[in-house]
């Protein structure tokens, strides 16, 4: 007995609108994680190179980045300022974390000094910040692989 084999005419086709909106979701959650890895740096500031320099090992719960770069001028949320002209920036970082229930001891404050910043002036932004009663400090420095 022969068997003739059926014959269809449809074709199989699958449907791909599911895996394209899965790769467009993929594309924008990128476009903004990357966005916001870039908020936090500034390419006026060289950072130092330094051997023991580490990634931080956990997220830094409420930092806040300060950028120094080689004449001493501080830049803040992307604005020029002078030490002086931080205080009140300072301030306002100190009430928005009492608005979200935390004090100005919780914060870390991201020091992110140029290569040929003077230490003078890195140890008074210090000293402006300890004022503000802001107590948490992490410096960075480029890692120094040795190649």
């Amino acid at each position: 007995m022969r068997i003739k084999p059926r014959k269809t005419s449809e074709d199989a086709t699958g449907d791909l609108t599911p895996m394209i909106d899965m790769t467009f979701q993929l594309i924008a959650f990128f476009m903004v994680l990357i966005n916001f890895s870039e908020a936090d740096q500034d390419q006026r500031v060289q950072l130092p190179l330094s051997v023991i320099a580490k990634p931080p090992e956990a997220p830094l719960d409420s930092p806040i980045y300060i950028h120094m770069q080689d004449d001493g001028t501080v830049i803040f949320a992307g604005e020029d300022l002078s030490l002086e002209g931080l205080g009140v920036y300072l301030d306002r970082e100190r009430e928005i974390l009492a608005l979200n229930n935390k004090s100005a001891d919780q914060a870390t404050v991201i020091i992110r000094a140029d290569g040929g910043a003077k230490t003078g002036k890195v140890q008074e932004l210090i000293q402006m910040c300890q004022q503000k009663k802001f107590e948490k400090f992490a410096l960075r420095a480029k890692e120094d692989v040795g190649y």
